[in-house]
């Protein structure tokens, strides 16, 4: 389809007349139409249409009417309905009172060419982008970041499902691709066994009968793949996604003992940044945090925290839900960076926080990262009374160490730890630690104290972030970052974000991309609007506590 350009430079006439009449106070899209234009110009999305062909409807429109979906929890035939008989979307989108819109499939074509094009992020940067230009949107003060976990639209299937569906799937896409290659390899009772759907059928009570079900099914699936990767078989068909993930699947499921298939260990199966867990969903892993446990994925939402302006979502990053909330941090400066939103100061917890980040947000953005820093521990601690590492006295431009018994050492040997970060090595000699308290507090090794040091830069932020952290200013400053569990909140009572609406990693980002966009526009609503920001919840039972024990459980 080619992209036909639209007209966004004033609302027809009769739609705003009729519009000021139905709506004398106004709606959310009339208000942001008012306020901050048309939002979006069908040029920024030209590349995700061809030159040639049918015509499309307006690409701009589309992506405004996808925001205005997740603002009030529409679907997409309700989204098209109420573009083709809503006033006030009419006039949010400047279409003519007789305008007779789309077919709803065209909202799902129009995600899946944002997905194709990875163009989500530019429906959030639009609406930023009109809002910096109303002065709405101030970044260069404070930011806050936080992450949440987000389950996959795929159901949890146990083992005997998960197999057996991963190679119903795989069966299905051979049978379309190549049915006539198909139907000589194929065992006649595949036909019975995955013809439908795994719940469709019943398993067996009993663990024996179940185990030889799974054994069967990896025979089964097995022999499919060698029948793949024969050279009688088209080479096309080991490039189709199923089939690919049938190939995974397997792997991590399966091995061959003596020519016969047998059931993987638990044990033996990949770490879970690689495991599958779903036969719908093929880039959902497994995580645990805490108490939760969860299948999917996880999204960190970055926000300004400034009490003149709206608080505006100004980075949304996806990824699945085994990656930690530390490797984020310099991806979501870098992004802040490429979209010139820095804040001056970014206020996180303590998952987003570690040495090198420390220095690395100040010298390569200018950055105060404000966020708990781990505590120094060690083995004596825990009994209580124990020396850390920042007891022991460092000499930095003579590569000393001196311990809290008055002991030094020149033991001093520059390495890398095993995630590949410089790390200086220190041993202090058996003879350096003798028996007495000092010991006692110090180590209980037979071969002397050893140390791992940071680089002098990166252990001396260290330091002064956990001196920092003990103060008054410090925690009162670092209050302001809990507003963004409201925003969480919000995202999932109003848009749905603890669980995808889609398969995969790209389209369940898209979905978060627009989740914010949406809570930006119902932000900047409020803000026209003057609607007090919600405050937080007391439980009746709180509003009783006594004072002493709110002070315990500050502590």
């Amino acid at each position: 389809m080619s992209m036909r350009a639209g007209n966004f430079g004033e609302v027809p006439a009769e739609t705003a007349r009729v519009t000021r009449a139905a709506f004398p106070k106004g709606s959310l899209a009339i208000r942001v139409r008012d306020e901050l234009g048309p939002l979006f110009r069908d040029e920024e999305f030209a590349d995700l249409f061809s030159a040639r062909g049918k015509p499309a409807w307006s690409p701009g429109r589309l992506a405004l009417v996808s925001v205005l979906q997740f603002v009030e929890g529409l679907t997409d035939r309700q989204a098209a309905e109420a573009v083709r008989a809503r006033i006030d979307f009419k006039y949010a989108l400047g279409l003519e009172l007789g305008d007779p819109g789309f077919d709803f499939s065209v909202l799902s074509e129009f995600r899946d060419r944002l997905v194709e094009a990875d163009a989500g992020r530019r429906v959030l940067d639009g609406i930023l982008t009109a809002a910096g230009e109303k002065g709405l949107l101030n970044t260069a003060g404070r930011a806050r970041t936080d992450s949440t976990h987000v389950l996959t639209a795929a159901r949890d299937v146990g083992w005997l499902e998960r197999v057996a569906e991963t190679l119903r799937s795989a069966l299905n896409a051979l049978a379309q691709a190549a049915p006539g290659w198909l139907v000589e390899v194929a065992e006649p009772d595949w036909f019975r066994h995955y013809a439908t759907r795994a719940e469709d059928s019943r398993f067996p009570k009993s663990r024996t009968a179940r185990d030889e079900l799974g054994l069967r099914i990896g025979r089964d699936g097995t022999r499919l793949l060698q029948a793949v990767w024969s050279w009688q078989a088209p080479q096309e068909l080991r490039t189709l996604g199923q089939v690919e993930h049938l190939r995974q699947m397997w792997v991590q499921n399966f091995h061959q003992v003596e020519g016969e298939v047998r059931r993987r260990d638990p044990k033996d199966r990949p770490p879970g940044a690689k495991c599958l867990v779903s036969p719908y969903d093929r880039e959902a892993r497994n995580s645990v945090k805490r108490d939760t446990a969860w299948a999917g994925y996880k999204v960190h939402l970055t926000e300004t925290c400034e009490q003149e302006a709206p608080n505006l979502i100004t980075n949304v990053s996806t990824t699945d839900a085994t990656v930690p909330d530390i490797s984020m941090t310099e991806p979501v400066h870098a992004r802040l960076a490429e979209a010139d939103r820095l804040p001056g100061e970014h206020l996180v917890d303590a998952g987003y926080v570690d040495a090198h980040v420390l220095v690395h947000a100040r010298r390569k953005y200018g950055i105060t990262l404000t966020g708990p820093a781990a505590l120094a521990i060690s083995p004596q601690t825990a009994a209580g009374g124990g020396f850390t590492g920042d007891d022991f006295t460092i000499d930095w431009d003579n590569e000393q160490v001196s311990c809290p018994g008055g002991r030094t050492t020149t033991r001093w040997n520059p390495d890398h730890s095993p995630e590949g970060t410089p790390v200086i090595r220190v041993r202090f000699n058996t003879s350096d630690c003798q028996p007495g308290p000092v010991r006692e507090k110090c180590t209980t090794s037979s071969v002397g104290r050893r140390l791992t040091l940071r680089p002098r830069e990166e252990h001396e932020a260290l330091r002064q972030a956990r001196a920092n952290q003990d103060t008054d200013t410090w925690k009162e400053r670092y209050k302001t970052r809990a507003g963004v569990e409201g925003t969480i909140s919000q995202g999932i009572q109003r848009c749905g974000l603890r669980r995808s609406r889609y398969l995969g990693l790209a389209k369940t980002s898209l979905q978060h991309q627009l989740t914010g966009a949406a809570i930006n526009l119902a932000r900047i609503d409020a803000h026209l609007t003057e609607t007090p920001r919600a405050r937080t919840r007391t439980s009746h039972l709180a509003a009783l506590r006594p004072a002493e024990l709110m002070l315990d459980g500050a502590k």
